[in-house]
């Protein structure tokens, strides 16, 4: 903080249309790595994408009513995942003395002769505020990445009580928060002394302190700025499971040399430029924020948190800057991605998929200045997607997909697809795409998305009579977004001549829902969802 068709049968009746797009469950927390070690996964092993912000000062500069306020609101942009500091003081957007807004103090007692907190005496009243604060965001089905003592001023308290207590304190932690499903440890915070041999150990020491007590919870480590990732300091290596990425420039410089630190580690960008702020070039507004969570999900990256000025640290307005353009445009990234096999993306670095016109790739330099394009690619050549920050023509090499591909543009500003004249198109040579024009936020930024026609097939989610004395059901069914579907009816007997009875069904990415109310005849029907109709 520096701050093909595929058939599905089914025996029912005559339908009239009623489609919705249900919402998605939370994850069953805790997390956990992948078994390839590439992105994380719920109790379930379902692949969870980490969309996170970060209100920092949470714990302490809102009231439990308001906190209940925000966390509501992230939840319903799409957002499953908050960075709270546990502790946190004014270099971190708090009071000196880490208090809370009502005056509640972490710890009982100073060190003998010292300013700094003794943190072998903790304030029950305060960690009682701090479990019903987690237990909210749990509540909302939110992960809380949780800072057991962040260094950016807390680190003189940490090195005033040694690495005994140190560890003491994270064996309190580990033992009062080994059961609360939904946290993840997220230590330091701009930890820049981290090569100090002292520095380090006792930031080392609480977390080696909470996995004496807490083996339910992964941890990660965000180091220094303006670029770092959690691997730079080998010595957390034995200790985290989420390898956290940190970039002031063009993010995906720094995911990609994260991953390359470590095969089994998932990576996720941390922190980057934040909303309303400026520390890396103009004022941060939606197009530098566009880029840099496309360049991050594209580069292979597990997730990454959103920061905005105003919630990081609950500034005076923040009420009023809380539905910001930031924040919507999470919920169109979101829409994007979940539906589709981000898990299984590997990245076009070497420029097979894209080969021209991707531009110019820098580790560093300011994210408004750079236009680079970030593609990705599943090994089965079923998707391929990729970010085009600014307006100019993509030649990919068609032979890449494993068949003939529905081509599409993405608005990552407005959340909609532009369909591409021609496709779907055959998945041999190469092909130029060029986007429709600006997005619908007047900048250059699209997403060129090409999905083989058979992913994903219209399989059936959910079959429904609707009672007895109908021949009324519901079906589910998934969808890609823009593709066109048709329910088809054939009487009685399966090798008669099909016919449509709902045509034009718009896909969305999603399931969508029909809906029988017939109650008359057609005893004995059979439907099916043809897909590329």
């Amino acid at each position: 903080m520096h701050h093909q068709s595929h058939l599905c049968l089914l025996a029912a009746g005559m339908v009239s249309v009623a489609m919705h797009t249900p919402g998605n469950a939370a994850p069953a927390y805790p997390l956990k790595s992948s078994a390839n070690g590439r992105f994380l996964v719920d109790q379930n092993n379902t692949p969870t994408l980490i969309t996170g912000d970060s209100p920092h000062a949470l714990m302490v500069n809102l009231s439990e009513a308001d906190a209940v306020t925000f966390l509501a609101d992230r939840e319903a942009y799409g957002f499953n995942t908050v960075c709270i500091y546990l502790l946190c003081g004014a270099a971190t957007g708090g009071r000196t003395n880490c208090s809370t807004i009502d005056g509640m103090l972490p710890f009982t007692n100073t060190l003998p002769s010292k300013s700094s907190y003794d943190l072998s005496t903790p304030n029950e009243a305060y960690f009682a505020h701090v479990d019903r604060i987690v237990n909210l965001a749990a509540q909302e089905g939110l992960q809380v990445m949780l800072d057991p003592a962040e260094t950016s001023g807390f680190l003189t308290t940490l090195l005033d009580n040694g690495t005994a207590r140190c560890r003491a304190y994270g064996q309190y932690l580990g033992n009062r928060y080994q059961n609360f499903p939904n946290i993840l440890w997220y230590n330091g915070n701009d930890f820049q002394n981290w090569a100090n041999t002292n520095d380090d150990a006792v930031v080392r020491a609480v977390a080696l302190g909470i996995q004496d007590k807490d083996t339910n919870h992964i941890h990660t480590i965000e180091l220094d700025y303006y670029t770092s990732d959690s691997l730079d300091d080998p010595s957390w290596g034995p200790i985290i499971s989420l390898n956290a990425a940190y970039s002031y420039y063009p993010s995906y410089a720094q995911v990609l040399e994260a991953n390359t630190d470590s095969s089994s580690t998932p990576v996720f960008l941390a922190e980057a430029n934040y909303e309303f702020e400026n520390l890396s070039g103009p004022l941060t507004t939606a197009p530098i924020l566009r880029k840099q969570e496309y360049w991050t999900l594209l580069s292979g990256a597990a997730g990454q948190l959103y920061g905005n000025h105003y919630t990081w640290q609950f500034a005076s307005g923040w009420q009023t800057n809380l539905d910001t353009p930031g924040a919507v445009q999470i919920s169109y990234l979101k829409a994007l991605f979940e539906p589709r096999a981000w898990y299984n993306l590997a990245q076009d670095t070497n420029h097979l998929v894209v080969t021209a016109g991707y531009g110019t790739f820098a580790t560093n330099g300011t994210v408004d200045a750079n236009d680079y394009a970030t593609a990705a690619r599943t090994a089965d050549g079923t998707l391929v997607m990729v970010y085009l920050p600014a307006l100019r023509t993509l030649t990919v090499d068609m032979s890449k997909l494993s068949g003939p591909a529905v081509a599409q543009w993405y608005d990552p500003a407005g959340g909609s697809y532009v369909q591409i004249s021609g496709s779907p198109f055959t998945n041999s040579g190469v092909r130029n795409f060029t986007p429709p024009g600006k997005n619908s936020d007047g900048d250059g930024g699209w997403v060129l998305l090409l999905e083989t026609l058979s992913t994903p097939t219209p399989t059936v989610l959910s079959f429904t009579s609707a009672g007895p004395g109908t021949n009324g059901f519901v079906v589910s069914f998934n969808t890609l977004p823009g593709l066109k579907y048709e329910l088809q009816a054939v009487s009685n007997s399966l090798s008669g001549a099909w016919f449509p009875l709902v045509t034009n069904i718009l896909g969305t990415g999603g399931p969508v829902q029909i809906t029988d109310t017939n109650t008359l005849g057609r005893i004995g029907w059979f439907y099916r969802v043809k897909t590329g109709t």
